[in-house]
């Protein structure tokens, strides 16, 4: 086939011009910039980036540890210009394969955004708690949602 690899190569010329600029890691600041956590965050991706209302959206979280984690709680929180609008607490369990190796592991949230969602600068906060209710790691990320930034059907 003589044409398969320019087709190769535009296929790969097109998804890093279309798609890899949709994919990009959001800036987070730690809650606590001189504790030392047991779990460090070293991206957090939002996809789709930016946020879309009447869309699910997800937000992949990519950390290490250097100890096992057997048990745990993971402590989503959102606020809305400072305002607290929704928090959920789920079992690390559920969201990892328990007991999450030492190493490098990812959580990844979705969460569907109603189209009634209000525009404007939004912080999710996410905590990851041992079983004793200890901190693990804790960040914050800010995003936001446009004035325009839902898809209409036609």
């Amino acid at each position: 086939m003589e044409g398969s690899g320019s087709n190769k190569l535009l296929i790969v010329f097109l998804y890093t011009l279309f798609i890899l600029p949709l994919i990009h890691a959001t800036d987070f600041k730690y809650c606590n910039k001189k504790k030392e956590y047991a779990v460090q965050v070293s991206e957090v991706v939002i996809s789709p980036d930016p946020i879309k209302k009447g869309q699910e959206t997800s937000f992949t979280i990519s950390a290490v540890t250097d100890k096992p984690l057997s048990e745990g709680k993971v402590v989503i929180g959102v606020a809305y210009f400072g305002w607290s609008v929704y928090s959920e607490t789920g079992d690390l369990c559920t969201s990892l394969s328990c007991p999450v190796p030492a190493g490098d592991f990812t959580i990844s949230y979705s969460q569907f955004l109603p189209t009634i969602a209000p525009p404007g600068s939004y912080t999710l906060t996410l905590k990851i708690q041992n079983g004793n209710k200890s901190e693990l790691t804790c960040i914050k990320f800010d995003f936001s949602i446009g004035f325009f930034g839902f898809q209409v059907d036609v």
